[in-house]
This record gives structure tokens, sequence and C-alpha cells, in this order.
């Protein structure tokens, strides 16, 4: 169903690409937006080590639900800051792309671990974290984005 990467000999293990998504904050969620026109919009994620889902939190409304209320299929891209080898000016970037399904997340124990580990990738401010459950959580809408096909690549820019 999905295609094999043609740029095989860069391609990159899964765990390498779990450590790119488990590393970095955000990356780009597409999917089919209005008029079957390509939708791609920058998230913030979690990946969860313990089911290897990726979760995201944004509004209750709006283009981007309207798209996944009417096809779940996604892809979600993350790229690394990428290293410098000594004495060379290109960037080695490593990116990985997941295909999945969405499906909104209503579980309210469960909205709170997304919550809560989403502002742990940016602060660790337990109070910061509180308000954010308590006033902001509730305006959300979480969903999750359950893998079904994954591809990690290293590239050098030059």
């Amino acid at each position: 169903m999905f295609r094999p990467m043609r740029r095989f000999k860069q391609q990159v293990s899964d765990e390498e690409c779990i450590r790119v998504l488990k590393e970095q904050p955000r990356g780009v969620l597409s999917m089919i937006g209005d008029d079957g026109y390509p939708y791609g919009i920058p998230l913030d994620h979690w990946y969860c080590e313990e089911n290897g889902r990726l979760y995201f939190h944004g509004a209750k409304e709006g283009h981007k639900i309207d798209a996944l209320s009417r096809c779940d299929k996604v892809s979600y891209c993350v790229m690394d800051e990428g290293f410098r080898k000594e004495g060379e000016w290109a960037l080695n970037i490593t990116s990985v792309i997941v295909f999945g399904r969405v499906k909104f997340v209503t579980d309210t124990e469960l909205m709170k671990k997304i919550g809560t580990n989403l502002c742990l990738k940016f602060t660790d401010d337990e109070e910061y974290i509180k308000h954010e459950l308590e006033f902001a959580l509730p305006r959300a809408q979480c969903f999750e984005l359950i893998p079904e096909h994954m591809t990690g690549k290293l590239v050098n820019e030059s």
C-alpha cells in the first residue's frame, strides 16, 4: 500500500525516526482540505512511547477539524535541526514522515495526559502547566495520529 523509499540508501531506522519524533517539538500535519486541496499546518506534537502514537491539540472548530472529519488519512512530517560535519558547510538533516489515521480524543484523562506532555516539551513550570490544563485544555480538541507507515531519511544539503 505504501511506496518503498526511492532513495533507500538515505533511509534511517525506525529507532532514529522515533528519536526525531521524541526530540523535536513540532512538524507539519497534512490532510485533504477544502475542494480536495492539500492542507498542511504546523503543529506541536507529543510522541507517546507507550503506544507509538502522536498526539496534538488545537481549536475545536475550523479548517483542520472540518478536513479531519471528512477524511481521517493524514501525513505528518518532522525534521530535526541537523548537524554539520567538521569542515563542511552543508547541514545533514533527518526528516520523518508518518502516515496514518487521526481520531479525535474524548477521554478526559487522556486529554490531561496529552496537555501535560505537550507543555513539558516547552517548560517544566508546574504553575504554568496547571493553568493550561485548567483554562486552555477545556477549549481545545485533542487528537491522536495512529501510524500505519513511517519512513525517515538523512539528507545532506550539498
